[in-house]
């Protein structure tokens, strides 16, 4: 039994040296960003970008706090239909100090937008310096650690098994690229 594992594991030794061997590599993109200049450039304008945008996000929620507080000293004094108006105002006030803040500082708001604009080239330029590293050290795939986890950039096109998934499932590749 120790025999066969062991043939079994000289075996596979074997056939691994004389295999292609796929070479594997990181970046760590926080790192080379850090150490670019115009990524401090750029992070200096979207700080700038973004202290503005708080504050008009605590102006608009301290004039809805205002109200309120106006409102609750005058509430005794006021008929019910008066009331009513002041708290639907209030009301709308809020949904719009939330909705602007939603359209700033949400998913898809002004600042994600601001962020991805300002990155592109950076990214970009990355991207190339990249390319050129994986050629020179012909690598196969290269992952970013800066992310959560680890991020797949980069992966040589002859390691992908897409048509043949496809084929296997029945399912047809393009026409166009079939040729």
């Amino acid at each position: 039994m120790k025999k066969s594992i062991f043939f079994l594991i000289l075996g596979i030794m074997c056939m691994g040296q004389r295999t292609y061997a796929q070479k594997f590599g990181y970046i760590d993109t926080e790192f080379i960003t850090s150490k670019m200049p115009e990524f401090q450039k750029v992070q200096t304008v979207l700080n700038e970008k973004t202290k503005t945008w708080l504050k008009e996000v605590a102006d608009k929620q301290e004039a809805v706090a205002q109200l309120e507080k106006e409102f609750h000293l005058e509430e005794l004094l006021l008929t019910d239909e008066l009331r009513q108006q002041r708290l639907a105002t209030i009301k709308v006030k809020d949904q719009e100090a939330k909705a602007y803040q939603e359209k700033v500082f949400g998913e898809e708001g002004e600042l994600f937008k601001a962020k991805q604009n300002a990155m592109k080239p950076i990214l970009d330029e990355i991207s190339k310096a990249l390319e050129r590293v994986v050629r020179q050290k012909r690598l196969d795939f290269v992952f970013d650690k800066a992310n959560d986890g680890l991020a797949l950039i980069y992966t040589n096109p002859i390691h992908d098994y897409s048509d043949y998934v496809l084929e296997e499932l029945g399912l047809e590749l393009d026409p166009n690229l079939k040729k």
